[in-house]
């Protein structure tokens, strides 16, 4: 319960902040409940945030509440439009999860918040941001 928790307290500190939530569509083999239970949280806590589904491209962009998601089986992953677009956008908070193995150009420059919310027992490394393992 305690990533929960914590969770919960990143998204009810930033009630009045614009968030997306980015789900790594990449792959079907991660826990596709814990990632619609997370949606359904972001839902109700932040109903005014964003739904990003992307894989090597972002898949669709929708409101939290029209929650439908696509995986996909090929196991590539860039976070490089997700990134780009939340600076384009003005999000001040992104939670992204994924396992982390996707590419990002090295040059792009991120000066939003960034949480990657990791469905993993091993949290690798995170480029930049904060890792929170919800496994």
């Amino acid at each position: 319960m305690r990533w929960q928790k914590l969770l919960l307290s990143k998204l009810q500190g930033r009630v009045d902040k614009k968030i997306a939530l980015a789900v790594d569509t990449s792959t079907n083999q991660t826990n596709t409940i814990l990632i619609q239970n997370i949606v359904k949280l972001f839902a109700e806590v932040c109903p005014e945030s964003f739904l990003v589904q992307a894989d090597f491209k972002i898949r669709s962009i929708t409101s939290i509440n029209d929650a439908q998601i696509k995986y996909y089986t090929h196991g590539k992953s860039s976070y490089t439009e997700v990134l780009e677009w939340v600076e384009k956008e003005e999000i001040d908070t992104l939670f992204y999860i994924t396992d982390v193995t996707g590419y990002f150009y090295e040059e792009l420059k991120i000066k939003k918040e960034v949480f990657w919310l990791v469905p993993d027992t091993f949290v690798p490394k995170v480029p930049f941001g904060k890792a929170i393992r919800i496994a």
